[in-house]
C-alpha cells in the first residue's frame, strides 16, 4: 500500500507530524548525508516557538558548512563556500545552535559521532554525547521510545508501483526497525523525504512502497552535501606509500576518510600503474627495509592482478578511484557455496552477479554520487549498500560467509595519537572532551583479530603543530584511549610501520620509537626507561635519527620533481588562483600563532619587495584592490608578504 499521505510542502508536513504525534517528538535520523535538513529544521522551528513542546533527536554526523572567521579567512572561504555548497544550501539549524551553545531548553540532541572537532566547545553536545560502537546504536535506540524516523531517500516509479531506496543510509534504519519489532515496541512514524539527486541503489537498500507512512517530496530542496577534495602533503604521501605495501592482492579493503586515506588510495594507484616509481619511492623512505619485510610477509610489492574487494562502513571517493583504475574488482557473492568456489579458484570468471563493494553509508564529492548512479545503471549488482551489522561485524548467521568474503582483509583507519604500548587515541581527549566518536573503528580493529589473515592498520602523523609548536603524536602514555593496548596491531606513520601484534611491551616500545619523529626520541626513550619498559642499556639506533621532515623531503624529491606527488591528487574544487593562495594563507596562519612567527611577519611587512607571478590576480580574488580603509590595506600587505614568502625561489 502507498504512504498514508504525500506532501510537497515541508512546513505543512512538519505541522502534520506534530499534530499526529503530540507535544513530545523523539526522533531518529540517519548519520551524515541521509538527514533531511529541511524537515528537521521545520520541526525544530515548531518546537522552539512553543515551550510546551519538546524535541529529542538521536543521530550522528550532523554536517554543517564551515563558518569562517571575519577578516582574511572570510575573504578567502566565503566565495568558495557559496560556490561549492551553493547559496541555497541548508544546514541543520539545531547543529548550528548547538555549536553556539544556543539550543533551547526543550530541545536535546544526542549524537554518537560528531563532525570532527566541531563541537569541542559545545557544553550540551559534550554532555549529551552517547559513546557507542556503530553496531550497537540500533540496539540502544530501541529503549529510547522513538516515535518518529525521518530519512532522505531516492524514489522510483516501477510497473509494480513506487519503490524507495535508502540509498546513502541503510546502515541503521533496517536494524533499528527490526530490533524494535522484536522487542515489542510500537513502530515509529516513518517519513521518507525524497531527494531527486540521491542515487537510487537497489539490493538491500531498496524497500517497498509501504515501508514509509508519509512521503515528503518538496518542490524545491537544497543540494546534497558534498565534501571538498583535500590536499595531500609529503608526509601524508610517505605514509600512504608505507601503508600501500601492506595490501595483499585478492584481499579485502576498508578505508576511512581524509587526507591520509587519500594518500593510501593514490599510493595503491601508483603501485598498480607506475610500479617502478612506486618501488623507488618506497625504497627511498624505507632505507632500513622494514616495510619491505612486512610487504613480503603480509602485503606485496607487485601490481594487484586479482584486485581487491571493498567492505567498508563508509563508501567514499577512494573506492571510486580504485574501481576506475581496475583495482577494486574482486567480486563476492552472498552464497556460501559460490564464495567457497571463488576463494579456491574454482569459480568461473563468467559467474553471474556478485558485488565488489559493500558499504553501510556513503559520503563524498558530487563525482562520487554520480559514479554511484552510473554504476547502478550499468551494473546493479556491483555495489551493495546494506545494514551496518552486515559490514562492521562477523557475528550472526553470516559469519562463515563474511569471513570468506573478507579474506586477506586490511582495515585502515586513522587516529590522533598512539602510545608506545599500542593503544590508540582516535576520538577524544584525556579531559573527557569528545572530538568525534568511536564510530566503527573498534569494530574493524576487533574484526581484524578474529579473521585468520586480517590485519588492522591505524594511520597517524608522527607530529602535529599546536600554537606554532611541534608536538609528538606518539606518547609514552595518555589519559584516554579508543583502542586498548591488548588490541594492538599495525601502526603507520610517515616514517614506517610498527607491527605490534603478539609483541612484548618492550618490543612494542622499540617498534613505536622506530617510527616516531627523531626530535622526540630521547625524551620518549628516557620516559620508557624510567618506567621500567626499556632496558637501561638500550641505545637508540643511529638510523632512527633520520626520521625528520627534511630527510623525508629529500627522499621524496625525485618523485615530486616528476610530478608524481601532486598537492591535489584527485583534482581540486579550488581555482588555480585559490590554489596559489592556500599555501600563502596557511603560512600566514601559522606565523601568526607564535611570538617568533609574528616578529618574522612584522619584519617582512616593513621590507619592500617585488611582486611575484599571480600576485595581482590573488589580490583581486581576495577583494583587496584599491585604497580602502586602513584595515583593508593591512590585510592586503599581509597577503602580499605571504605570497612572496611561499613563492618558488629563483
Amino acid at each position: 500500500m502507498p504512504p498514508e499521505q504525500c506532501h510537497t510542502d515541508t512546513e505543512a508536513c512538519a505541522q502534520h507530524i506534530a499534530e499526529r504525534l503530540g507535544p513530545d517528538l523523539r526522533i531518529a535520523a540517519p548519520l551524515g548525508l541521509g538527514k533531511p535538513h529541511g524537515l528537521l529544521n521545520a520541526l525544530y522551528r515548531l518546537t522552539k516557538a512553543d515551550s510546551s513542546r519538546s524535541m529529542t533527536l538521536y543521530t550522528a554526523l550532523s554536517l554543517t558548512r564551515p563558518r569562517p572567521k571575519s577578516g582574511l579567512e572570510a575573504r578567502f572561504l566565503q566565495p568558495f563556500l557559496d560556490r561549492h555548497f551553493g547559496r541555497d544550501a541548508e544546514d541543520p539549524q539545531y547543529a548550528v545552535d548547538q555549536a553556539r551553545n544556543a539550543l533551547p531548553p526543550n530541545v536535546a540532541v544526542h549524537e554518537f559521532y560528531m563532525q570532527s572537532g566541531a563541537l569541542l566547545h559545545s557544553g550540551s553536545a559534550q554532555r549529551n554525547y552517547i559513546s557507542q560502537n556503530y553496531t550497537h546504536v540500533a540496539r540502544d535506540l530501541v529503549v529510547q521510545d522513538i516515535n518518529l524516523l525521518v530519512q532522505l531517500v531516492a524514489r522510483r516509479e516501477t510497473l509494480q508501483g513506487v519503490r524507495y531506496s535508502l540509498s546513502c543510509n541503510p546502515d541503521l534504519t533496517l536494524d533499528f526497525l527490526d530490533k524494535a519489532q522484536a522487542a515489542g515496541k510500537p513502530r515509529p512514524l516513518c517519513v521518507a523525504v525524497v531527494h531527486p539527486d540521491l542515487p537510487y541503489l537497489t539490493g538491500h537498500a531498496e524497500v517497498a512502497q509501504d515501508f514509509f507512512d508519509l512521503e515528503l517530496q518538496p518542490e524545491a530542496i537544497a543540494p546534497l552535501f558534498a565534501l571538498p577534495r583535500q590536499p595531500v602533503d609529503l608526509a601524508e604521501y610517505a605514509l600512504g606509500l608505507h601503508a600501500s605495501a601492506l595490501v595483499r592482492d585478492g584481499g579485502c579493503l576498508q578505508i576511512g576518510i581524509g587526507a591520509l586515506s587519500d594518500a593510501l588510495v593514490y599510493a595503491l594507484l601508483l603501485r598498480q600503474h607506475n610500479n617502478v616509481n612506486w618501488r623507488r619511492g618506497l625504497v627511498a623512505i624505507d632505507p632500513r627495509g622494514a616495510t619491505h619485510a612486512l610487504a613480503t610477509r603480509m602485503g606485496g610489492l607487485a601490481p594487484l592482478e586479482a584486485g581487491l574487494y571493498g567492505a567498508s562502513e563508509m563508501v567514499m571517493d577512494g573506492f571510486m578511484h580504485l574501481q576506475r583504475e581496475g583495482i577494486l574488482k574482486r567480486r563476492s557473492w552472498d552464497n556460501l557455496a559460490l564464495e567457497r568456489a571463488a576463494s579456491s579458484g574454482r569459480l568461473s570468471g563468467q559467474a553471474p552477479g556478485g558485488h565488489y563493494l559493500r558499504g553501510a553509508f556513503f559520503l563524498g564529492t558530487r563525482e562520487l554520487y554520480q559514479w554511484l548512479h552510473d554504476t547502478e545503471a550499468a551494473d546493479p549488482d556491483a555495489i551493495d549498500m546494506c545494514r551496518v551489522s552486515n559490514v562492521n561485524q562477523l557475528y550472526g548467521d553470516h559469519q562463515a560467509l563474511a569471513s570468506l568474503q573478507r579474506r586477506g582483509a586490511r582495515f585502515f583507519n586513522t587516529c590522533m595519537m598512539a602510545t608506545l604500548f599500542g593503544a590508540a587515541v582516535s576520538d577524544g581527549l584525556e579531559d573527557g572532551a569528545v572530538v568525534s566518536g568511536v564510530g566503527g573503528q573498534y569494530n574493524f580493529v576487533a574484526m581484524a583479530h578474529e579473521l585468520p589473515d586480517g590485519r588492522s592498520a591505524l594511520l597517524l602523523r608522527a607530529t602535529r603543530k599546536v600554537r606554532g609548536t611541534v608536538e609528538t603524536n606518539i606518547r609514552f602514555n595518555y589519559g584516554y584511549t579508543t583502542i586498548p593496548r591488548h588490541l594492538r596491531d599495525l601502526f603507520v606513520t610517515e616514517y614506517g610501520v610498527a607491527d605490534l601484534r603478539g609483541k612484548t611491551d618492550s618490543e612494542c616500545v622499540e617498534a613505536m620509537l622506530a617510527i616516531c619523529d627523531a626530535r622526540f626520541l630521547d625524551a620518549l626513550c628516557a620516559e620508557a626507561k624510567a618506567n621500567g619498559k626499556l632496558a637501561e642499556d638500550f641505545q637508540i639506533p643511529e638510523k632512527w635519527r633520520r626520521n625528520r621532515p627534511d630527510a623525508l623531503r629529500e627522499a621524496l624529491a625525485p618523485l615530486e620533481r616528476k610530478g608524481l606527488l601532486p598537492r591535489f591528487p584527485f583534482g581540486s574544487d579550488f581555482t588555480e588562483v585559490e590554489q596559489r593562495l592556500l599555501p600563502a594563507l596557511s603560512w600566514l596562519q601559522l606565523a601568526s600563532a607564535s611570538w617568533r612567527g609574528r616578529f618574522t611577519l612584522a619584519r617582512a611587512m616593513l621590507q619592500r619587495g617585488s611582486a611575484v607571478d599571480g600576485e595581482a590576480e590573488a589580490l583581486v580574488r581576495m577583494g583587496l584592490v584599491g585604497q580602502g580603509p586602513l584595515s583593508e590595506r593591512l590585510q592586503r600587505r599581509l597577503v602580499q608578504v605571504a605570497l612572496r614568502h611561499v613563492a618558488p625561489k629563483a
